[in-house]
Formats: C-alpha cells, sequence, structure tokens
C-alpha cells in the first residue's frame, strides 16, 4: 500500500499543530466519554467499536494563524487514512475509527472554519478508496440528515472511519457527485496525491473546482463571498 506523498509534501507549516495526547482509546486531554456513549444510539459501529478498543483519539493543540493550522490538520488526516487504509480488508476494520481532535483558539477564526476546508479536501481525496472523514464542532447541535438531533460535541474533531457504502452516500446528498464516488468505492492502491498539488494553498485552490454549483441567492450589493465548503 502507497503511503503517497503526506510525508514528501513539502511542510513550512509544521508545528502549527502541537501533539497533546497521542493515540488512544481513553484520552485525558480531553473529557470525550460520556458523548460516545451518548453517540453509540447514533451510529450502530460506534459500540462494538469502542468494546473492542477500534476508536481512537489524537488531540491537538492549535498553534499556528488559521492557514497553517488547516495545512496541518489536512496532513494530519491524510496520515491517518494512509494509516486506516490496509486495515480496512483486515478483521474489524470496519470498526476502526481515528479521531484527530483540535484543541486552542486561533484568533478571529472558528473552529468551524479551520475544519472546512481540510475536511473538504481529505473527503474528496478519499472518499473514492472507500475512507470516510467526518466533522463536528466542540458545542455546536448536530441534526441528522432524518431531523433527528444528536448531542453536541465537547471538543472539535474530525473521525477518519472505513466509509458505508450503502449508508454514508445518504449523508452526501448536497454533493451527489462525492456521494456516487463513495458509493462506488474501491480501492485499488492508488496514490490519492498523484494528479494534486503538493503546497496546502494550491490544494486548496484545485479544490475548489470540486465545489457543488451555489445555490441561486437574491442580488446583494456586498462584495460575494469566496466559496466555501459545504456544511455536510
Amino acid at each position: 500500500m502507497t503511503t503517497g506523498r503526506t510525508s514528501a509534501a513539502p511542510r513550512p507549516t509544521a508545528g502549527a499543530l502541537r501533539l497533546v495526547e497521542a493515540s488512544t482509546t481513553r484520552p485525558r486531554a480531553v473529557d470525550i466519554s460520556d458523548y460516545a456513549r451518548q453517540m453509540t444510539t447514533h451510529c450502530p459501529y460506534l459500540a462494538p467499536s469502542l468494546q473492542q478498543g477500534l476508536t481512537t483519539w489524537t488531540v491537538y493543540r492549535a498553534d499556528g494563524n488559521a492557514e497553517a493550522v488547516q495545512a496541518e490538520l489536512f496532513h494530519t488526516g491524510a496520515q491517518a487514512a494512509e494509516w486506516l487504509r490496509p486495515l480496512l480488508n483486515r478483521p474489524h476494520g470496519l470498526l476502526r475509527c481515528e479521531n484527530i481532535v483540535l484543541v486552542g483558539d486561533v484568533p478571529h477564526t472558528r473552529h468551524r472554519d479551520l475544519l472546512a476546508w481540510p475536511h473538504w479536501v481529505l473527503k474528496n481525496l478519499y472518499g473514492p478508496v472507500g475512507v470516510m472523514f467526518g466533522k463536528f464542532h466542540a458545542g455546536e447541535q448536530e441534526v441528522t440528515a432524518a431531523g433527528h438531533r444528536i448531542p453536541a460535541a465537547p471538543v472539535s474533531f474530525l473521525p477518519v472511519r472505513a466509509a458505508v457504502r450503502r449508508r454514508d452516500p445518504r449523508f452526501l446528498s448536497a454533493t451527489p457527485d462525492l456521494a456516487a464516488a463513495l458509493a462506488a468505492a474501491d480501492d485499488d492502491g492508488r496514490d490519492v496525491f498523484e494528479h494534486i498539488p503538493t503546497e496546502w494553498t494550491e490544494i486548496r485552490t484545485w479544490a475548489r473546482h470540486l465545489l457543488p454549483p451555489p445555490k441561486p441567492s437574491p442580488p446583494s450589493p456586498d462584495t460575494p463571498a469566496s466559496p466555501q465548503p459545504p456544511a455536510s
């Protein structure tokens, strides 16, 4: 299994995320246990994953400007996905989940905005090979596609796990091309970085062409905002 260019790509932003706690099933730096138990009622795979010690948490603290933190979140997410890929076809591979936790503040930037672009790029890169990325923001009430409220996360994090091809595409109704790629996902060992740039600013620019068409909105005298990834 190739590891792509996740370690070879230039990383002038290295250090923008400080490791607080290495991957563990029982993090001490954040209180996640009650939240994880509550979430088992919304995710049928979470309870057996927790019981078998296959849900892990790695905690990082933001220590840089917004762009540098985004770049490091992207790099860390890619490392997690490459670690996960060869494990998916092993026993209990579908129950594995690595969660990248973000703590700390970046001035004038919400965690929602720090996670948005890394999440968008990563799920487009790894969806076709069967790796699913999620996104949760600390303290924000989440609602499922069916309209059910789920517990507010105590911390912001990106879950990285095996895609469930018959189920996960339903969560991507706003991005039908991505949903279709996920439904047909097959990991043929490809280097997902083969045809994309190496620098984070260039990667983000490349990912803009994957954004779905904007919904029509009333004309505004204000300057239009830059395109942003979908919330889901």
